[in-house]
């Protein structure tokens, strides 16, 4: 059996999903708990945009959720089962309603206040992150030690061999874009989000989203998930809530993550929702992994078909 990994911010487009929504009642039924959920027309926002209303974290968020949600109820009613699950930090949440820890309803409230929690906790403007090309992740911790300096900067991201993303102040990112580069990066690239994901900067909404948590069922994974905060298999409810609060403000430690799954014995990655960013990154983690991908979900049966050669 395969992994199921899921996308995080970043990997939405509008459009995505629709092909579903048009074919299956159960895709609309999801679609329309999510509009209900939220208590407004996300599916609208979702297939029409605008794209920038679709780019703010707090939409962004629950519409990835939604898109990957749907695509995953259609590999499971197809008998698809996951060996074991994976998001990419706001992909966590989608594979943690795979894995029946969450239920969908909540995981979509959760991740609209946990968009809004984050974008709040810095104010616009102040900070922001950037992809760090070919340093080793010591390399970068080592850079964002020299520039601290200049103000918080810290490693946000641990995508793949090679790719580190970095998150923090403005004028901190700028000093370690200069000590990178003396330091031998190929290509410093800031990313074009709202707010420095996955830092001390972003515990403020951590503690927000923790007093939501606690509102919330949470139950033992069904499935195998390896938290994106340290790489491990979170078996309880309390590690996966524990896991989702520390998560806000640590990085992502993805090349960890998919190592520990390939250390498991798992060798075939399946991407789970819009878009084919993780596909990419672990076939740099590891050439001889199997991969197959959703990606625009426009023709749903061929994708069923590649999935079937896959796996």
């Amino acid at each position: 059996m395969p992994v199921f990994m899921f996308p995080g911010q970043g990997s939405q487009f509008v459009g995505m999903g629709k092909p579903l929504y048009e074919k299956y009642d159960f895709i609309r039924e999801i679609f329309e708990i999510a509009d209900r959920e939220l208590d407004l027309p996300l599916t609208e926002l979702i297939f029409n945009g605008p794209a920038e209303e679709l780019q703010k974290t707090a939409n962004a968020q629950p519409a990835i959720l939604t898109v990957s949600v749907a695509m995953y109820e259609l590999l499971k009613r197809r008998g698809f089962r996951p060996a074991a699950v994976a998001g990419h930090s706001l992909g966590e949440y989608s594979a943690l309603v795979a894995a029946g820890a969450l239920e969908f309803g909540d995981a979509v409230r959760l991740v609209r206040l946990r968009g809004q929690y984050m974008q709040e906790a810095v104010p616009l403007g102040r900070g922001g992150m950037m992809a760090v090309l070919g340093l080793a992740a010591d390399q970068v911790m080592e850079g964002c030690r020299r520039a601290a300096g200049a103000g918080i900067v810290e490693a946000a991201n641990f995508n793949c061999p090679g790719q580190v993303v970095v998150a923090g102040e403005n004028r901190a990112l700028e000093r370690a874009q200069v000590i990178f580069k003396e330091m031998g990066a190929k290509r410093c690239i800031p990313l074009q989000v709202s707010a420095p994901f996955h830092c001390s900067m972003m515990e403020p909404a951590g503690a927000k989203l923790a007093r939501e948590l606690a509102g919330v069922e949470i139950r033992d994974p069904r499935v195998p998930v390896v938290a994106n905060v340290n790489a491990e298999y979170a078996s309880t409810a309390g590690e996966v809530r524990e896991a989702l609060v520390r998560q806000v403000s640590s990085p992502v430690l993805w090349e960890q993550s998919v190592r520990r799954l390939l250390a498991g014995g798992h060798d075939v990655f399946v991407e789970v929702g819009p878009g084919q960013v993780l596909t990419g990154l672990v076939k740099k983690i590891s050439r001889d992994a199997r991969t197959a991908a959703f990606g625009d979900a426009v023709e749903p049966e061929k994708i069923i078909a590649l999935l079937k050669e896959v796996v």
